[in-house]
């Protein structure tokens, strides 16, 4: 966590009062900034290196208050080697002759969202107000994806949720090595390179990001203790866009998948695990590290929150115009959940007058503080008519003998991405199939089994292994070449160190090869996995 830095000032100061306070440091090994040799990158040829502030990491970057509950502007001056270009979540930049470049935010943001990127990273225009920026080899795949994209998805959100306050939505294409999906820094996201499919498919993925904007970039937590408060209502309002744009059945069923992960994450920590509560207490004795509240809960527990708030309004346009209101009432603030709920009473004084905040099993203070299952679920029913398509399929390809006149009758090409998702998790549910079906299956989808897709890739790969499919383990190996995102990589270590000897095998061949190009967190865990020695 660092040390704290008392500053002593020579004369009292009256409030109000402005002084520059000049501090000169030295950093660069903490854990928030990551230096990466050139084999962790993309092009291979240069090194690179970017920071990650998210939760309390920034305070190894630069000296600052690191805590969502304060806000401020800044700007930046940044001098990088010749042939490197540096990028920063910042409304303004400018880049001078001898390779130094000049960054400002305009807009107050707490100090987790400041973030910095520097390496061989170049640049394509994609709408009105947006950018990508990738390294010269991923340029082309990236202006292809994005091309016209981003602009459909924010003209959406500023028609339900108001303006979008940050001037330009960049998104930084980071190299394979990059740990996790996506930071929503504002001005400029960084993603992982899996979201390049090469056929639009993963897009929607980015209106998770673009949502931030409105809730936990411009509405934030004032404490890591209530990150629902970004997260909860960062998928309610990324579920309110997809419904607008791919309708309600398809966002249903991409909700349905969120369910079943929380259910996973609640089945493994058990319900009444203390971090399964909305409002968790961070001290020392219960939880310290803010990171270590970083689950499934505040995401989807804290969507269903949202979902029942939405619920007792009653009226979709109603709950829109709130969420608008809200958002106007709190922005560049750090807020609690009873500023929140507060809020919400105020503005539905009838609501108010019902008592709805104590109705007993729904009571506000059992959402915040008892830990468990959500009170109440959003109907996700509409999703069905995609579901049930899917499980029949299963069903049919999980039989001992095949019928394929009933398996051919049923048309996959129209399938979406969350569906064809649903569809392998049910293969994945029933695995091992009788001898001989995930070959046949293999052969009969190749827009499945040769997907460029990273969702697709992940549970493709993980069906191979749970059937011991050693015909296609090269595709394991070419997938865990290809990326280093955490949550691609640890489930597919964790199902070959628990298969067959020759799944084992490939485990430790494939760690070998690709450790030096894994971040130094994903090295450890799955090090941790295989029973390795992780350095102190």
């Amino acid at each position: 966590y660092g040390r704290a830095l008392p500053i002593a000032l020579p004369q009292p100061l009256r409030a109000g009062q402005l002084l520059t306070l000049e501090i000169d440091y030295e950093a660069g090994d903490g854990p928030g900034v990551c230096w990466l040799a050139p084999e962790q990158t993309a092009g291979k040829q240069k090194p690179y290196m970017y920071t990650q502030g998210q939760a309390v990491l920034n305070r190894s970057f630069f000296p600052c208050f690191d805590t969502p509950s304060v806000k401020c502007t800044y700007s930046a001056t940044v001098q990088v080697p010749k042939g490197f270009t540096a990028v920063m979540s910042a409304t303004s930049w400018e880049k001078q002759n001898d390779n130094t470049f000049i960054f400002k935010m305009s807009q107050p943001i707490p100090s987790y969202l400041i973030a910095l990127a520097v390496g061989d990273i170049v640049s394509a225009d994609v709408g009105p107000r947006s950018h990508v920026w990738a390294e010269p080899c991923l340029i082309e795949a990236a202006k292809k994806e994005y091309d016209g994209v981003i602009e459909e998805f924010l003209v959406v959100a500023e028609k339900l949720f108001g303006p979008y306050v940050w001037g330009r939505y960049d998104i930084l294409f980071m190299p394979p090595s990059f740990p996790f999906g996506g930071m929503e820094n504002p001005c400029l996201t960084f993603v992982t390179p899996c979201l390049l499919a090469g056929d639009r498919s993963l897009v929607d993925v980015i209106i998770h990001e673009i949502s931030h904007s409105w809730f936990g970039n411009l509405v934030t937590n004032a404490t890591w203790g209530e990150f629902w408060l970004n997260e909860g209502f960062t998928m309610y309002a990324q579920r309110r866009i997809s419904t607008e744009v791919y309708g309600l059945a398809y966002t249903c069923l991409e909700a349905a998948t969120g369910r079943a992960l929380l259910r996973q994450h609640m089945d493994n920590t058990g319900e009444d695990h203390p971090l399964n509560k909305l409002r968790v207490v961070i001290e020392p004795g219960l939880c310290v590290n803010p990171d270590d509240t970083y689950n499934e809960t505040p995401y989807e527990k804290g969507y269903c929150f949202v979902s029942y708030l939405a619920h007792l309004v009653g009226d979709q346009n109603k709950f829109d115009a709130f969420l608008r209101a809200y958002v106007n009432q709190f922005k560049f603030q750090s807020i609690t959940a009873d500023d929140t709920l507060g809020f919400f009473l105020e503005y539905f004084p009838e609501l108010k007058e019902k008592g709805v905040d104590s109705i007993p099993g729904f009571e506000f203070d059992r959402w915040l503080n008892t830990p468990g299952w959500p009170p109440y679920l959003p109907d996700l029913s509409p999703g069905e008519q995609l579901m049930r398509p899917a499980d029949e399929l299963a069903e049919l390809w999980a039989a001992d003998s095949l019928n394929m006149e009933a398996i051919e009758a049923m048309d996959v090409t129209a399938w979406r991405t969350y569906q064809l998702v649903y569809f392998l998790n049910k293969i994945l549910e029933k695995s091992p199939l009788p001898e001989g079906n995930v070959e046949r299956l293999s052969k009969m989808y190749p827009k499945i089994s040769k997907a460029q897709n990273a969702e697709l890739q992940l549970r493709w790969c993980q069906i191979v292994l749970k059937n011991n499919l050693e015909a296609e383990y090269s595709k394991v190996k070419d997938f865990l070449h290809s990326q280093g995102k955490q949550k691609y990589t640890l489930p597919l270590y964790r199902a070959m160190w628990g298969g067959s000897e020759v799944a084992r095998a490939l485990a430790m061949e494939t760690f070998s090869a690709t450790a030096p190009q894994l971040h130094v967190n994903v090295q450890n865990y799955i090090k941790k996995i295989l029973g390795l020695k992780v350095a102190e």
